[in-house]
């Protein structure tokens, strides 16, 4: 049931859901990085929040844990709601995709505009943790819009008198959902304790 070989098996058999989440995600990345600007003004305020609760946390007498806590359960509680909302007809796994890539885009552009080192600023602050996260994330959405998809067909098929006519298998999607949300979920452990970790000394270096 839990075999990471099925696991990679149902990524396959879902690879035009996966492929669009990717584009989806690399879409919102270049918007971010085009727009740092008009979004510095707009998130301003929600960056300064961040930073102070970040602050907070760095305080504490345990931040790593602190911080992995928060991580996790941020990242994992967004997750698989976005793996579940997908039902929705694959609307929020589009927008959480985009919104993740447009706040991706616009650290980096932002830190290049401030003279920072972008390739230093991704090695040491996104990429330890990142490598792990965002193929997570991407996967979570995917799932999520397959699930969307199938919905909309499903509702296509109602009209269907013969039951044989309808194709979609809700039973052997949700042990595929089922498997990738734990999968997921503890990809997003391992992505928390590097970000704890390393990215946290990384950064503060």
């Amino acid at each position: 049931m839990f075999s990471f070989k099925r696991f990679v098996t149902d990524l396959m058999l879902y690879r035009k859901a996966m492929l669009v989440s990717l584009l989806i995600f690399a879409a919102g990345v270049a918007l971010g990085a085009a727009n740092a600007d008009t979004l510095t003004r707009l998130i301003l305020s929600d960056l300064e929040k961040l930073g102070e609760y970040s602050r907070q946390l760095s305080q504490t007498k345990t931040p790593e844990l602190h911080f992995f806590t928060f991580i996790f359960l941020n990242n994992a509680l967004k997750s698989v709601a976005i793996m579940v909302l997908g039902g929705l007809l694959g609307i929020m796994p589009s927008v959480f995709l985009l919104m993740n890539g447009v706040a991706l885009g616009y650290v980096v552009a932002a830190a290049a505009s401030r003279g920072e080192h972008v390739l230093d600023v991704i090695v040491r602050g996104l990429l330890p943790h990142g490598i792990i996260e965002i193929p997570a994330i991407l996967i979570a959405s995917g799932f999520g819009l397959q699930f969307g998809y199938l919905a909309i067909k499903s509702l296509g098929e109602l009209g269907a008198r013969d039951p044989g006519e309808r194709t979609v298998d809700w039973r052997g999607f949700f042990k595929t959902f089922f498997r990738g949300a734990c999968w997921v979920v503890l990809l997003l452990v391992v992505a928390a304790v590097i970000e704890s970790t390393l990215t946290f000394y990384l950064v503060r270096s």
